[in-house]
């Protein structure tokens, strides 16, 4: 099911967490954050708008972390009835794409619901006092590339906060919705 993520409500502190990441290792926010910054990314693995940016994701997270911006992605989805998104599955993925920063799982959905994420990929840029400054997407890509001259919104948005401003273009993400467990 495909779904829109919600306006954010800018200013608002990024959500605490702890969770183990694909690399054996635990996180925690601060262990990601950067000076400049820092992106909180939620995907899976099995989820055609991830699958489609991966080879871009994978390059803009890699020039923002070499300009001091934290970056971490996170699985929310309800791995039981949705086997791709396991963690054994997660950990393949992150092999496969040499991911250069931190994949977290969040088994119990807590970390998903305390950020208000709705889809897979959904993108929150905080600044370097942890405050929410983007809510939005990659670029205008969907499940096809985006056009030749696209621009780098994630990119384009962490730069601007990274000098201490807040992006005034903010498109929302658009993807497969969060599979979220049966109460």
């Amino acid at each position: 099911m495909v779904a829109t993520a919600a306006p954010a409500v800018l200013g608002v502190a990024a959500p605490a967490f702890r969770l183990p990441a694909t690399n054996g290792n635990t996180y925690e926010l601060k262990d990601i954050a950067g000076p400049n910054g820092t992106v909180i990314v939620f995907i899976c693995n099995h989820c055609p708008y991830v699958k489609a940016i991966i080879d871009r994701l994978m390059a803009d997270a890699k020039a923002l972390m070499a300009e001091g911006i934290g970056f971490a992605a996170i699985c929310s989805n309800d791995a039981e009835n949705y086997p791709e998104d396991s963690f054994d599955n997660m950990k393949r993925h992150a092999e496969t794409h040499d991911f250069p920063f931190p994949y977290l799982h969040d088994e119990d959905q807590a970390v998903a619901r305390a950020y208000d994420a709705l889809c897979t990929p959904d993108f929150f840029g905080y600044d370097a006092d942890f405050k929410l400054r983007y809510r939005g997407r990659l670029d205008e890509g969907r499940t096809t590339p985006p056009s030749p001259n696209a621009r780098r919104e994630l990119v384009g948005a962490m730069r601007v906060i990274a000098q201490g401003d807040t992006p005034a273009e903010q498109m929302p993400s658009i993807g497969c919705s969060i599979k979220w467990k049966t109460a």
